[in-house]
């Protein structure tokens, strides 16, 4: 499967160490600017100075807004889920409302809708209009417009749970957690598991798919290969968005069985059964079928950890001629300004989940070389925050 979490098969343990993350060390100069900095911070006597200061007064105001956001981010995002869960941006999307109007269709009432609204007028989801009417904030806008982001909001109920106790989820809460009950099926044999346990988050990663496909296919030209294995793919959203781009490329989906029925099913309703095709198999287990010439693992390596991605490109290696090429796409630890994303969220999440994690661009080239695979090359996506590429060519059999 495919998604900010896409195990296909089973999970690997949260417990391996966090490594490769070595060439994001600061210098030593910068270390010894940041102690200074420390110290000098630290002192009361200069942060009433600052304080007093025009200049050093509004980076001061600035510093103490990033640490009121660090301890009221939750009611933040909580603030966006009330809002998604009522329904509120869809209401909006072509409208202005007062919470008066707004409440009775929500179950809310209008002193409690006016607070909602309030909190998210202050955070821009919405904005107040003329007439104690609200309408969408650009914020706001996008999500209702981003296909699927709904639903990944939705989904953060599970992780908020979660992250009830985070000191408990470090040190390795043993009672499970939301996020990895939501795969019942992870750790079985791929012939053990159902539709039921498999629809959810199969429906949840092909819903949110659509604008990671695009880039991925704006900044990697598949139109030079004949046949495309997308592992782990999930319900076929990206094998079919990839077939549609590119009229004579044909696409097999590879995942779980029942997982792969629905690709099937998907792939006849877009009219592409002449090129398209899914295979059901675990990629831990199972030998991954031959006959393409490129391959693609769409956010699917950061759900494991080293022992079980060493395998997996070890058997696409296999799986793919001499010179065919595999196409890695997911966030890419390390890349500036993504570490919120890749560091923060990710990190908790994965570690919720039950395994995996980000990778930077030199763990990737180590991984891949140790299967086989050379000219190990990374590609920028207009979505570079969300997603990179980390593209090689197979070759010689690892020994």
């Amino acid at each position: 499967m495919t998604g900010p979490t896409a195990p296909a098969g089973r999970l690997d343990s949260a417990a391996a160490p966090m490594t490769g993350q070595s060439d994001r060390r600061p210098c030593a100069p910068l270390d010894a600017w940041r102690n200074f900095r420390n110290r000098l911070v630290a002192d009361p006597r200069f942060r009433r100075l600052a304080a007093a200061l025009p200049f050093s007064r509004l980076i001061a105001e600035q510093a103490t807004r990033r640490i009121f956001d660090l301890c009221a981010g939750f009611t933040y995002s909580q603030t966006l889920f009330a809002c998604v869960e009522l329904g509120i941006l869809a209401r909006l999307a072509d409208r202005t409302m007062t919470a008066e109007e707004l409440a009775p269709d929500v179950g809310l009432s209008a002193p409690a809708m006016e607070r909602l609204l309030a909190a998210a007028a202050a955070l821009g989801i919405v904005e107040p209009c003329a007439g104690g009417r609200y309408g969408l904030g650009l914020t706001g806008t996008i999500i209702a417009a981003e296909p699927g982001l709904a639903e990944m909001i939705s989904h953060h109920r599970l992780l908020y749970a979660d992250l009830a106790d985070p000191v408990a989820l470090l040190r390795g809460r043993r009672d499970g957690t939301r996020l990895s009950a939501y795969w019942a099926y992870a750790g079985r044999p791929a012939a053990e598991a159902v539709a039921a346990d498999t629809d959810a988050y199969t429906t949840l990663m092909g819903a949110t798919q659509a604008s990671i496909a695009d880039a991925i296919l704006d900044a990697y030209d598949f139109s030079r290969h004949r046949r495309l294995l997308d592992v782990a793919g999930g319900d076929g959203s990206f094998a079919i968005a990839a077939m549609q781009r590119h009229p004579r490329l044909a696409a097999t989906t590879f995942d779980l069985p029942c997982v792969a029925a629905r690709a099937e099913a998907r792939i006849a309703a877009a009219g592409l059964s002449a090129r398209g095709a899914a295979t059901g198999g675990d990629f831990i287990t199972d030998p991954l079928p031959g006959g393409h010439d490129v391959a693609t693992l769409v956010r699917v390596a950061l759900d494991h950890d080293e022992p079980t991605v060493a395998r997996l490109l070890r058997a696409i290696h296999a799986a793919l001629p001499r010179g065919g090429t595999l196409v890695i796409a997911e966030p890419i630890a390390g890349t500036a300004g993504a570490e919120r994303i890749t560091d923060t969220y990710f990190g908790l999440y994965l570690l919720a989940m039950g395994g995996g994690r980000t990778r930077t661009f030199d763990d990737f080239r180590t991984l891949l070389k140790a299967a086989g695979f050379v000219r190990v090359r990374r590609i920028a996506t207009r979505q570079r925050l969300l997603c990179g590429l980390v593209v090689a060519q197979v070759g010689s059999p690892p020994l």
